[in-house]
């Protein structure tokens, strides 16, 4: 009962982040707009506001990917089972993450000058896509030697002729 508190908790506040977000960032670009009309000059190496607000977007996002990944993990290893768990999702998140990851590192601009740039901008969306790739093939591994330990608990269980619970009917 106490996990369900805090996961309501959790869940309360998350909403309300949202929903501030979505009320602060269109307000920044209204004034964004306001700004650019009055031609105030800004340094091309500080962010604006707007672009810090999407960074941090960025890193929230790349926190939440990630920890989403870890309570299936740890699921899976204390039933040392993925019984449930569509594989299929994690492949095709593999796919999702493998071709999102490769088209930042392929989009890098040629210029070396501008690579370090690019990639101070896009890190947090590299370090999702392909720390969610890399936990995604924990949970691969997870299902190939939990069915091979299910195929091994299969044959036990096909051995098994006597109920385990007798004169239970009676009570």
């Amino acid at each position: 009962i106490l996990g369900s508190k805090n996961l309501k908790n959790f869940c309360i506040t998350w909403i309300l982040v949202c929903i501030a977000l979505c009320v602060t960032l269109p307000y920044q670009l209204l004034l964004r707009k306001q700004d650019q009309s009055t031609v105030i000059e800004r340094s091309n190496n500080s962010p604006d506001m707007i672009e810090m607000s999407g960074f941090i977007c960025g890193y929230i996002s790349c926190v939440f990917y990630l920890g989403s990944r870890f309570p299936q993990l740890y699921k899976n290893f204390r039933r040392r089972s993925t019984e449930g768990t569509s594989y299929l999702l994690f492949a095709l998140a593999m796919m999702g993450n493998s071709t999102y990851g490769l088209s930042l590192v392929l989009k890098m601009p040629a210029a070396e000058s501008f690579r370090a740039l690019y990639f101070l901008h896009h890190l947090p969306w590299l370090i999702g896509s392909l720390g969610v790739l890399f936990l995604d093939i924990f949970v691969t591994v997870q299902f190939i030697l939990y069915r091979q330990h299910k195929e091994r608990q299969s044959g036990l269980v096909a051995l098994e002729v006597e109920p385990l619970l007798e004169n239970e009917e009676a009570a």
